[in-house]
């Protein structure tokens, strides 16, 4: 790895998890920097779920004092998660290595629609939860549909936080800086336990994981503390124009 190298990877995690603490989709910048550096599909993916997972947790730490008392709530979600996410490691894991590197650009492209559709989707929830005054408890959907997207997460993490967030904000009626909160950690969650998995048994660059994971730490503070000062079309715009690029770049290989 060239010093030059280190430094495009650093600063993609920096960005990533400052990303993924305000908004989501952070993987959108990071797998597309691995893989136009030289990393497999494969490698960039597990590689980028190891290194981003410091930074989750760093940002759903930054996020404590909107989940103070909404612990046990979080621990219930985290549950479905946790075996959504084994299930979405398997997969990728099993599957033969063509046949992700064949999806991928697919999951990309899904990716980005999410990031482009979420601000519809922000504004039909509030006009939704304005509407009606009814307290959504978590129940059998919204837990079922976190599991669903735990094992995407598993599988590949990018825009897992945009879908938390739209299921979330349709289910349940906690405030949208809470419910941010708790894809955070969720958000974590998914990444550790995928993280802890690809550890032992995929292929894994680890100067790019020690990279990621600085640079995701510290951002995941900066989101945490001066992210909502940022102006989320901004961000998105960045998210939407690195996806594309990533996709037109694994269609071409």
């Amino acid at each position: 790895m060239t010093w030059w190298h280190a430094v495009v990877i650093f600063v993609a995690g920096l960005w990533a998890g400052t990303i993924n603490t305000v908004v989501g989709s952070g993987t959108l910048v990071t797998f597309p920097v691995l893989v136009a550096l030289g990393y497999s599909p494969l490698t960039a993916t597990t590689s980028n779920a190891i290194g981003l997972a410091p930074g989750t947790v760093s940002g759903a730490i930054g996020y404590r004092a909107e989940l103070k008392g909404y612990w046990p709530q979080v621990a219930k979600l985290a549950v479905a998660s946790f075996l959504g996410a084994i299930c979405g490691t398997i997969l990728l894991l099993s599957l033969p290595k063509d046949a992700f590197e064949t999806v991928v650009p697919a999951l990309v492209g899904l990716a980005v629609v999410l990031v482009i559709v979420q601000p519809r989707v922000g504004a039909w929830v509030a006009k939704r939860r304005e509407e009606n005054g009814t307290v959504h408890k978590i129940g059998p959907l919204l837990l079922f549909l976190i599991f669903l997207i735990g094992i995407y997460g598993g599988y590949f993490t990018a825009a897992q936080g945009v879908m938390m967030m739209a299921v979330m904000g349709m289910l349940m009626s906690e405030s949208l800086q809470r419910l941010n909160g708790v894809k955070n950690a969720l958000s974590a969650v998914v990444n550790i336990v995928a993280g802890a998995i690809y550890a032992f048994i995929a292929p894994v660059s680890w100067p790019v994981v020690a990279l990621l994971a600085v640079g995701s730490t510290i951002g995941g503070q900066i989101g945490a503390k001066i992210g909502r000062k940022l102006s989320p079309k901004v961000l998105r715009g960045v998210i939407v124009v690195i996806g594309l690029a990533a996709m037109v770049q694994l269609l071409l290989k």
